[in-house]
């Protein structure tokens, strides 16, 4: 048996959603993670100082640990700037979140004309707030496995021209071209998932559709698979984890049109010290997933520590969590991990 200690690790984008949910999810991260960026895109959406106050309340009922929780607002083409900087100033909010018109689950309010938020952007970089990116360009026009490319050529592009010291996380990415053009900006850091790292479309299309491996961005190509893997597993500091872990029913996953979404939360760090380990890279796990993130995000590192044993055999996983009616199913890559919490 082999045995590894490491910085209690971070998940730098999670989903929380609300009501049964929340309850349902919240102490599953609430087990394992340090601190948590939470996503915004409820129903409503968060997008004002007082809704993120009472969500941060309602996320606390179900913290029984010590997870620190850093919320986010989500931009808008009529953000209230002064309203947003009270926010940040007060620490009510720590990011800010752009989502492109329609590229993710609620995403209805999401930006479709950039130069509406230019201002709000300026505002930001002059305070050092964050920006995390949904980076997918949803033209229509462009193919699905294509858009991360198309936004970075389009979009964050212009982002990065006209506003060189915006703190800027492009999220749960997916192809060799993010990991170039992050590469290659300073101020520009990219999160993985650990199913984007575990995964790739032929997981979800092969031998029948998968629903529960639908997400977006969209599983892509092995190849860029084995680039993610590479940076991720190479300590390189720009890159950490964003698990992205977006939880749905299972009803609404397996119906004629399936929410996008991976719930990973219970098992992320497993199933990546296992990809770590068979990529000869353990020494860089901690740094992916407890202190790349907390160093970009200017937070303290955290203190405590977990302990990882690997065993003769397989784990075997849970298959999915359920509250009264609420279900969820719980990934699961398609190789063995040996990889477990003690």
């Amino acid at each position: 048996m082999k045995k590894i200690t490491i910085i209690q690790p971070d998940d730098w984008h999670v989903h929380f959603r609300d009501e049964e949910m929340l309850k349902l999810v919240v102490p599953e991260t609430d087990k394992i993670f340090g601190k948590c960026i939470v996503m915004p895109n409820l129903v409503p959406p968060i997008t004002n100082n007082s809704m993120a106050i009472e969500y941060q309340k309602r996320i606390k009922k179900y913290v029984k640990k010590s997870l620190k929780t850093y919320l986010t607002i989500y931009l808008t083409e009529n953000t209230d700037e002064d309203n947003l900087l009270t926010a940040f100033k007060e620490k009510n909010v720590f990011a800010v979140k752009l989502y492109p018109l329609g590229a993710t689950t609620n995403s209805n309010f999401g930006i479709k004309n950039l130069e509406s938020i230019m201002s709000v952007l300026s505002t930001m970089e002059t305070n050092d707030i964050p920006l995390l990116i949904h980076g997918e360009d949803t033209d229509p026009k462009i193919d699905i496995f294509d858009r991360e490319k198309y936004f970075i050529d389009r979009t964050l592009s212009k982002i990065v021209d006209r506003f060189p010291s915006l703190r800027i996380t492009l999220e749960h990415i997916t192809t060799f071209d993010a990991i170039d053009y992050i590469k290659l900006n300073k101020n520009i850091v990219g999160s993985i998932t650990p199913h984007h790292l575990a995964s790739n479309r032929n997981d979800m299309l092969v031998g029948g559709i998968k629903p529960h491996l639908y997400c977006l961005p969209i599983l892509k190509r092995k190849t860029h698979q084995e680039e993610l893997i590479k940076v991720a597993v190479s300590g390189n500091e720009k890159f950490f984890l964003g698990t992205d872990s977006a939880p749905h029913e299972i009803a609404l996953k397996e119906n004629h049109c399936g929410c996008a979404g991976v719930f990973n939360t219970p098992y992320t760090i497993q199933i990546l010290a296992q990809i770590f380990e068979n990529n000869n890279a353990l020494n860089n796990f901690e740094k992916f997933v407890s202190i790349h993130g907390s160093k970009h995000y200017k937070l303290p590192i955290n203190k405590n520590k977990i302990n990882l044993i690997k065993k003769d055999i397989p784990i075997k996983f849970v298959n999915k969590l359920k509250i009264n009616d609420t279900e969820i199913k719980i990934y699961k890559p398609s190789f063995d991990v040996f990889w477990d919490i003690i």
